[in-house]
Parts: structure tokens; C-alpha cells; sequence
């Protein structure tokens, strides 16, 4: 803590401002506690709030700060002999208020009468949010059912943190290149490991050693890509297999790096993984390519759903004009995610203003296996950070859905796509940020080209 640069409190003195400019009153925000495992003494890591971290640049358990007019209140209690007996001495309130360029600080105690009135957002632990509701004296509904001043305040809050200050561009930098290094390690790792597990270490210890933590629980697969989120690891490694790894590092700040890879066991594509592969790799790339400001995400997600099927349609899977066929969602029997916005760091599922606080709006309602044409519209600009991940999979509940066979007879050489029966998923994902020219690839360190990733396996 002693180590807080004055920039980064000059930083978070500008994010305060910046807020202050799109909502006038009173806004408490509660840092939270770490919830218990087992026992009240046995607690899970603490995390706190993205929001509470973003004005305040560090991880307060306990704390809550009120910001008004770009003016902020700490609340914090100094540290009692008991916690110092197990925890080690640590900086006391006066001393944390000046590195985080606080206005003033009280101890919580003082917290009740300050923040009457004062709009908030809805804490994800249930005694926090008990908390929340006691101090303010009113019910604090999730994001998705707030009313004002907390809509008003979550509406401010997307707008704050849609687009990223240098300082926060910087962190997303040094979380992307330890992910790079994570992704590395597991491509070296790959040749001597015989399961999932074994890969996963190795990726994650480069996490662990850069004092990062990962983002998500890491995703690492081999010959079961078609589970998105696959967050086992006992599979045993076989040649043939291809491994898909989906692994991004934290920094502290909770800014984060979110990547995915998807490479041979044995160090070799075989000629149906490579074409599928390289069709993957396309949709990718043309995307990357057509980033920048004012081009519409939703754009940017149909770009990658057509060179798909024009892709499936050269190699003979789809049948019929791609232009049509993404109409018809006959891509996404194959293509069920789509190329995300994000912000890091995440924000909570139930109401992100999935994985980064990705400040861009869900749809209202977005089918589980269907999004196709439900991309969210909304212009990228400068300073935003986005992920660029299309992927090919065979979900079993799709495909094998008597309905959608019959929808999609005509559009599906059915008989063909069972000589890939070695491609079950492949994903290949980058971290892009916006810039006033175009975009940048903040993850380019890591190859995507299909001879450079079995290269760096059979090495």
C-alpha cells in the first residue's frame, strides 16, 4: 500500500470528476468482506468491489467511501490488535486517505448519518447488502431491478467506465502480457503433460508468480472445446486431441486479460483440424481488422458469423450463400458465442451496465444457444477494450436436435461433417483495445497462426 504512486491518485482524483460530471448526488459504495467458507474465521480471498477499487486504487475490506461532487469520504477502522496479530501491521485510516487522495476519513462508525440519500449499488455478498439496506434505511435491488438514484448511478457508471484512463490501459497491458506468458508456458508444457490438469498448473503458476490471480476458472480442454465453459481437468492428453485453453491473469486492481488458444496435443494439426483451423482464424483476423471507432459491434459480430459460413461453405459443411445462411442462424449450429465487448474488470452477472465489467449492455433477452442476430449495437471508441473470439464447436444439443436437423436439412452436409469428429471446439481470442487510428492487439505477443502454435508445442 505504501507503494501507491501520486499518479495513480491524481488518476483516481480524475475518475471521481468524471463521475461527478454525470450524476450530482451523494454516492455511497461499500468495498465488501470476504465471505466464509466453512467457519467464520476459515473466509475465501478477498475481492472488492470493481467499482469501490476503481475510485479508490485499493482492496479496503470493510471500507466505504461516499463520493460527491468529486469529493471523497473514506470510512475505514484502523486495524484492531487482533488483526494485527494475525494479519501483520498495516496503514491506518489517515494514512491510506492521503494515498488514495481521499478529502477526508472517518471511522465507520461516523458512516450512517454521512450517507442518507446517497445512491449505491447493490453488493453481490448478502451480509453486505443487508448492510447496505440497514445504513441507508430502503431496499438496494440488483442493477437489474434498481430504481433511481441507483439507476441513475449505474447509468454513470457505464458512462465512466466504458472507455479506459492511460492508468488503467497500463494495467490491462501488464495483465495481457503475463496471460501471453501463461499461454506460452501451457503450449511447453503440452509434449511431457498427460492430462488437462498438468497444463493448467503450468499455466497458472505463471499467473500465481506474477502475484495476478486468474480472471475466471481457467478453461483448459482437450477434445471437449464444445464445452464453452469446461471447467474440468481430469481429461487425460492423447495424440489427435486438440487442447483449448482459455486463461487470463488479474492484476490487482482487478483489471484483467482474457485469452484463448487452441492447439494440437501432439504438435501437429491433422488436415480437419487445420481447415477448420484456418476458417476460425479468418473470422478472427478480418475482425481485428475492420476495429475501430464508430465501427458497430454488432457489425463487427456479423463480420465474423459471414466469413465463417463462406469458410463452412468452400469446405463444404454449409450449403448455400453465406449472406443467407447467417440469416437463416444456420452458422450458429456451429457458432454459439459471439465476439464480446468488455471493460475490465468484470462485473457481476446480474447486471452488467460476463466476464471484465464489460460495460456494454447485454440484449434484454439473449437466447442460451441462439444469439445469432442479437448482438448488442453499439459504436466502439477509443479507449475501449474489447475481445475478438470466434470459435468453432459441435455441441451435442444442437446438433443432434431432431428439430434443428430437420430446420437446417438443406443447409448442413450432415454426412460430411462427420469426418471432423476430431474438431469437437476451437477458440481463438485476443484483447484489442480502441485507439483514435484503429485498434491495437494488446495480446499480439501470443502466435495465432496455425504453423507458429504447433511450432511452439512440438519445440
Amino acid at each position: 500500500m505504501h507503494g501507491l504512486h501520486f499518479s495513480l491518485a491524481e488518476t483516481l482524483r480524475q475518475r471521481r470528476r468524471r463521475l461527478a460530471a454525470f450524476i450530482d448526488g451523494p454516492i455511497a459504495l461499500w468495498a465488501g468482506q470476504p465471505p466464509s467458507r466453512n467457519f467464520p474465521a476459515n473466509t475465501f480471498p478477498f475481492r472488492a468491489s470493481s467499482h469501490f477499487l476503481y475510485f479508490t486504487g485499493l482492496p479496503l475490506a470493510q471500507g466505504v467511501i461516499l463520493l460527491q461532487q468529486g469529493r471523497l469520504t473514506l470510512f475505514l477502522d484502523d486495524a484492531s490488535p487482533e488483526e494485527v496479530l494475525w494479519h501483520g501491521p498495516s496503514p491506518g485510516r489517515d494514512d491510506i486517505a492521503v494515498q488514495i487522495g481521499a478529502d477526508a476519513a472517518y471511522p465507520l462508525a461516523d458512516l450512517a448519518p454521512r450517507v442518507q440519500g446517497a445512491a449505491t449499488i447493490a453488493a453481490c455478498n448478502p451480509a453486505v447488502l443487508a448492510q447496505q439496506e440497514q445504513i441507508l434505511g430502503r431496499p438496494v435491488p440488483t442493477s437489474t431491478q434498481a430504481t433511481d438514484p441507483d439507476r441513475q448511478l449505474a447509468a454513470a457508471m457505464v458512462q465512466v467506465r466504458l472507455c479506459h484512463d492511460e492508468d488503467a490501459i497500463a494495467q490491462i497491458r501488464e495483465a495481457a502480457a503475463v496471460s501471453v506468458a501463461a499461454h506460452e508456458a501451457g503450449m511447453v508444457a503440452t509434449p511431457w503433460a498427460t492430462s488437462a490438469a498438468e497444463v493448467r498448473a503450468a499455466m497458472e503458476r505463471i499467473i500465481l508468480a506474477h502475484n495476478m490471480d486468474c480472471a475466471y476458472a481457467s478453461i483448459v480442454t482437450p477434445h471437449h472445446g464444445e464445452v464453452l465453459h469446461n471447467q474440468q481437468y481430469h481429461q487425460r492428453l492423447q495424440p489427435g486431441h486438440l487442447l483449448l485453453a482459455d486463461v487470463g491473469a488479474e492484476a490487482p486492481s482487478r483489471l484483467a486479460s482474457d485469452i484463448t488458444l487452441t492447439w494440437p496435443v501432439s504438435g501437429h494439426f491433422s488436415p480437419t483440424q487445420r481447415a477448420i483451423y484456418d476458417i476460425v482464424l479468418a473470422a478472427h483476423d478480418a475482425c481485428i481488422a475492420q476495429a475501430g471507432p464508430e465501427v458497430e459491434y454488432r457489425d463487427l459480430h456479423l463480420l465474423a458469423c459471414r466469413v465463417l459460413a463462406e469458410g463452412l461453405v468452400d469446405l463444404g459443411l454449409l450449403r448455400g450463400d453465406p449472406e443467407s445462411l447467417v440469416e437463416q442462424d444456420a452458422h450458429a449450429l456451429f457458432f454459439p458465442p459471439r465476439c464480446r465487448p468488455s471493460a475490465r474488470p468484470r462485473r457481476p452477472r446480474h447486471g452488467r451496465p460476463r466476464r471484465s465489467g464489460r460495460l456494454c449492455p447485454r440484449p434484454a433477452a439473449e437466447p442460451a444457444l441462439w444469439p445469432g442476430l442479437s448482438a448488442p449495437d453499439r459504436p466502439l471508441q477509443a479507449g475501449m477494450a474489447v475481445t475478438i473470439e470466434p470459435g468453432f464447436y459441435q455441441v451435442p444439443g444442437i446438433l443432434n436436435d431432431p428439430a434443428r436437423r430437420q430446420t437446417y436439412r438443406q443447409c448442413v452436409n450432415w454426412d460430411y461433417l462427420t469426418h471432423f469428429n476430431d474438431v469437437r471446439g476451437i477458440r481463438i481470442e485476443d484483447d484489442v483495445l480502441i485507439t483514435t487510428e484503429g485498434c491495437q492487439v494488446l495480446t499480439a505477443a501470443l502466435p495465432t497462426q496455425a504453423e507458429a502454435v504447433a511450432a511452439m508445442v512440438s519445440s
